[in-house]
């Protein structure tokens, strides 16, 4: 197996200067070392770096639903970004539980060199205790009432509800309905609070009986749509604020034999992989999920050290969401 010894030789460079580029660091020559360390096919030896750094070298990921297709990509964004950097990640699942999220951040703080968190909800004490326990932190996706002082990589929810909003409105539909996400939640509440308000000012009220909560899961999008559709008079048009509910949504409609966009036209907020391939293709509220993934990375690494610019304040982002607009959609049947 090759050294770093023989990696530096290669390069024509000191085992210091390899090292240095190895743990994220600007070197000289990082192209050349990069280079060697490729031709050698040197890999760092991660039980060895702990010993003598005293850090684990694994970065701590908790999600509220690994089974959300949404959450696969912004881990797969963060791996994308530490995996040069040589740390790995140790991935969990917090089951949309408060509770769940505090046993499991108590068994990871001391196996992890940071944490990167999506709450359960806003009002989650947790994370204040990991702070506490001198393990830096980054919230992706969701924030924290008072979270201001943690680092955040957030998209503008609110605006993406306006965003579905004002196109349902575009296309003709005064008999809309909305299926949200938990209120405890940023996204839930959000996109709700956007969504409502647009309507409002397209002078169209949101009536209770389609105004309705879910949970972000699959179930609840089909339970939910089942309702509207036993309504007098079901609404012309549906959003449902995650991808999840989507899918339970568009089973419901296809259970019920409801023609979409025919009879319901139907919004999601977060596209699928299948999103262009269903059957009309799927008209969304979407945003760039690997990238929240990435700048979560980074700027956690940051806190760890890498790339740091001495500047201590925390830094939120928050990305923009796009409308794509396909077959799901259309103007109401007269």
């Amino acid at each position: 197996m090759s050294t770093i010894h023989d990696v530096a030789a290669r390069a024509g460079v000191s085992a210091a200067t390899v090292s240095r580029h190895l743990r994220g660091h600007r070197v000289r020559n990082a192209e050349t070392i990069q280079a060697a360390v490729e031709a050698l096919g040197y890999r760092p030896s991660v039980a060895a770096q702990s010993l003598k750094s005293g850090r684990s070298h694994t970065i701590g990921v908790v999600v509220p639903d690994i089974t959300n297709p949404y959450f696969a990509a912004v881990v797969k964004g963060m791996e994308s970004a530490s995996r040069d950097r040589g740390y790995r990640i140790l991935l969990a699942n917090s089951d949309e539980s408060s509770e769940r999220e505090d046993e499991v951040l108590t068994d990871m703080i001391h196996q992890v060199d940071g944490v990167i968190l999506a709450p359960a909800t806003e009002q989650d004490m947790t994370p204040l205790h990991v702070r506490d326990a001198g393990v830096p932190l980054v919230f992706v996706d969701r924030d924290l009432a008072g979270g201001e002082h943690f680092d955040a990589v957030l998209v503008n929810n609110h605006e993406g509800g306006r965003q579905a909003a004002f196109h349902l409105l575009s296309l003709g539909h005064t008999r809309i309905a909305a299926i949200s996400g938990q209120q405890e939640t940023t996204p839930g509440r959000h996109r709700r609070e956007g969504f409502v308000a647009a309507l409002a000012e397209g002078g169209v009220e949101l009536p209770p009986e389609f105004d309705l909560i879910g949970d972000f899961r699959e179930e609840s999008g089909y339970q939910l749509t089942l309702r509207l559709l036993s309504s007098s008079e079901p609404p012309t048009a549906v959003f449902t604020a995650n991808n999840l509910m989507t899918l339970g949504a568009l089973k419901a409609l296809h259970d019920m034999r409801v023609g979409v966009p025919a009879e319901v036209s139907v919004i999601g907020f977060d596209d699928l992989d299948a999103g262009p391939l269903l059957n009309p293709p799927l008209t969304v509220i979407d945003r760039p999920m690997a990238e929240q993934g990435v700048l979560a990375m980074r700027l956690l690494l940051r806190r760890l050290g890498q790339d740091d610019d001495g500047d201590r304040s925390s830094r939120r982002i928050t990305l923009d969401t796009k409308l794509v607009q396909r077959g799901s959609t259309g103007a109401p049947r007269q």
